[in-house]
């Protein structure tokens, strides 16, 4: 092949790929700048989310891989308000959605069914916000999941029984919200105290009943353990059977020993 060829063939595939790195850049970028758009912002925390750039990993308050792909979104604290947006479903590689991350803003509306998308999630942080609605059932997709803290908001319905199958879950608090309905206890749930659950309209969790108490043995159940049936029969176990042949046999040498120191 003639260098200048080679030269050309070369070049065309660095445009192939540098456009395939802004599409795939841009639709991450695009998702955030969606949620950006969905935002009152009036410190202009995210001042620094500029569309027009290939990937939004220079943008502040986000993190990114060795890929280019978005992994970590802090917007904690930042006196944000409006409401979270389907298209936050877009981010493959999230796993922080958002350990100081979105919590004690001022976020209303519904959690996004699309955050089920999110399967490399494993810290979702939404309290302390103004969140209403249901907790999504599709939630249960996100078998990474480690952190899940809706607490603190306005959420009604019931809890999904799906979640109790996240087994990755170790922490989880719903308290302070409008739940209501039973508290599943099974699978992952079974880790949780009441407090993740405190205060709102859920029903009481069942009492387990107290252990059974031992009854105190009997003449009959000492019988039972000599190999004795009520009646007297014997009772058809080995145990049993040893037991009678020793007091039978012993207390022979033991009469004969007593009769002999009497004489």
């Amino acid at each position: 092949m003639e260098p200048g060829i080679f030269g050309s063939v070369f070049v065309s595939l660095i445009l192939v790929f540098s456009s395939f790195l802004r599409v795939s850049g841009n639709s991450e970028g695009d998702a955030l700048n969606a949620l950006k758009s969905s935002l009152a912002d009036p410190n202009n925390v995210l001042q620094s989310w500029d569309a027009t750039l290939v990937n939004p990993c220079t943008w502040l308050h986000v993190t990114c891989n060795g890929d280019n792909s978005v992994t970590r979104v802090d917007l904690g604290n930042a006196n944000l308000s409006g409401q979270l947006v389907s298209q936050l479903g877009q981010l493959p590689n999230l796993q922080y959605l958002m350990q100081e991350e979105l919590y004690s803003n001022n976020i209303s509306g519904k959690i996004p069914d699309e955050l089920g998308h999110l399967t490399n999630l494993v810290s979702l942080d939404l309290y302390m916000n103004n969140l209403s609605g249901t907790i999504p059932d599709t939630l249960r997709k996100l078998t990474k999941l480690r952190f899940l803290r809706l607490n603190n908001n306005t959420l009604t319905g019931t809890i999904p029984v799906s979640l109790t199958t996240v087994m990755t879950l170790q922490i989880l608090d719903l308290s302070n919200n409008h739940l209501r309905g039973a508290i599943p206890v099974n699978g992952s749930f079974s880790l949780f105290t009441p407090i993740s659950f405190a205060n709102n309209f859920l029903d009481p969790t069942p009492v387990s009943p107290p252990p059974p108490i031992s009854p105190t043995p009997t003449t009959s159940s000492v019988g039972l353990a000599l190999g004795l049936l009520p009646n007297g029969h014997q009772f058809e176990s080995s145990e049993g059977q040893w037991m009678i042949y020793a007091a039978v046999n012993f207390r022979a040498p033991w009469d004969n020993l007593r009769d002999t120191q009497s004489c």
